[in-house]
C-alpha cells in the first residue's frame, strides 16, 4: 500500500499541555481519510504541524516519502494543498482575482486554468462580486479552489462543512467526492459532522487526548457497525444453543442480550426458546452509526 503521508510518534507539546501524543497514522494514496474527535482532541493540531504550520516537539513524519527535515520535503508540499481552520481569501477580490493572485505567488501563469477551477468549485458565473459578499459555502469552496491551484494530488481539509447549511454540506460533499473520484486526489479531511464524513470517508483515524486509538478502513466500520437485532433474553446461553442449531450469525453483547446478524423467524424462535426453557423478552433492531462507534471507542460525553 503506497502512503501519501506518514507520521511516526509524532508529538506536539505547548508549556502546560499536550496536543498530540506519539501519533503514527498512515493515509494511503487514493483515499479520503476521516480524522475524527472531539474538539480539543488536536485534529487541527495535527493538520497544523503535517503542512508546516508548527514543528512537532517530537517524533517525524513523511510526505510522499521525503521526511521531516529533507530538502524533498519542500517538493512534496507542492503536491499538497490546504484549508486549515477557514479559507485564506481577500474579501475585496472577486473569486478570479483571488486565483490569479494564487497563481501569481505559486509562479504559475495568471490565467491557467483558472476558469476550469471556479467551474469545478461552482463560482464560475459570480463575476464582479467580491468574496466578503459571498455566503460561507461559496467562500469554504473558493478556499479549496485556491488550494487547487498548482494542480496538488493531496488536498488536506479541516472542517470544511463547518457552519454550512444542508444544502451547502452536500455540495461540498459531492465536490471532493468528485475531487478524489475523477482527479485521484488523495484527501484529508478533518470533521465533526460523523454523519456526514461516514458519506464520504474510505479510512478513519480516531483521535482522543492527542492519541490516534485506532486506524480502520470504511469497511471494517460498516461490519462493525452492520445492522442486527438485539435478543434480550433470560438465559444467553440458551439463545446461543438455538441459534447455533438454526444456524443463525450472532455476537453476544452481554449476559442476557445476543446481536442477530441475520433476519429470524420470530415465531420459530420462540418455540425452540421455551424449549430450552428460555424467554425471549425483547427483540428489536440495531444500525449502530460512525457516532456512536466513536463514542463506544473513546467513550465520555458525545462530541459537540
Amino acid at each position: 500500500m503506497e502512503a501519501v503521508l506518514q507520521t511516526y510518534g509524532l508529538c506536539k507539546g505547548y508549556r502546560r499541555f499536550t496536543a498530540l501524543e506519539h501519533v503514527n497514522m498512515t493515509v494511503p494514496k487514493g483515499a479520503i481519510y476521516g480524522l475524527v474527535g472531539k474538539n480539543g482532541a488536536g485534529k487541527t493540531t495535527l493538520i497544523r504541524v503535517i503542512c508546516g504550520l508548527q514543528e512537532p516537539t517530537a517524533g517525524d513524519y513523511s510526505l510522499y516519502g521525503a521526511r521531516l527535515g529533507d530538502k524533498a520535503l519542500h517538493r512534496a508540499r507542492r503536491r499538497m494543498g490546504a484549508v486549515v481552520e477557514t479559507p485564506s481569501l481577500y474579501p475585496d477580490m472577486t473569486a478570479e482575482q483571488n486565483l490569479k493572485l494564487q497563481h501569481r505567488v505559486l509562479g504559475l501563469p495568471e490565467d491557467k486554468g483558472i476558469e476550469e477551477l471556479l467551474e469545478l468549485v461552482g463560482l464560475s458565473n459570480t463575476g464582479k462580486k467580491k468574496a466578503g459578499h459571498f455566503s460561507l459555502g461559496m467562500k469554504q469552496r473558493l478556499g479549496i479552489a485556491i488550494a487547487l491551484c498548482g494542480d496538488p494530488d493531496f488536498l488536506v481539509l479541516d472542517e470544511p462543512t463547518n457552519g454550512l447549511d444542508p444544502q451547502g454540506i452536500v455540495e461540498m460533499r459531492e465536490l471532493i467526492l468528485q475531487l478524489n473520484r475523477e482527479r485521484q486526489i488523495t484527501v484529508l479531511i478533518s470533521s465533526h459532522i460523523l454523519d456526514e464524513l461516514s458519506k464520504l470517508a474510505t479510512h478513519y483515524g480516531f483521535l482522543d487526548g492527542g492519541r490516534l486509538v485506532r486506524q480502520v478502513t470504511a469497511q471494517e466500520v460498516e461490519a462493525a457497525c452492520r445492522k442486527c437485532l438485539r435478543a434480550t433474553v433470560t438465559d444467553a446461553h440458551a439463545l446461543c444453543f438455538v441459534l447455533d442449531q438454526l444456524g443463525l450469525p450472532y455476537e453476544v453483547a452481554g449476559d442476557s442480550q445476543v446481536d442477530i446478524y441475520q433476519q429470524v423467524n420470530v415465531t420459530q424462535l420462540v418455540e425452540a426458546l421455551q424449549k430450552e426453557g428460555c424467554q425471549l423478552l425483547s427483540l428489536k433492531e440495531r444500525d449502530e452509526s460512525l457516532e456512536s462507534y466513536f463514542i463506544n471507542l473513546v467513550g465520555g460525553e458525545r462530541h459537540e
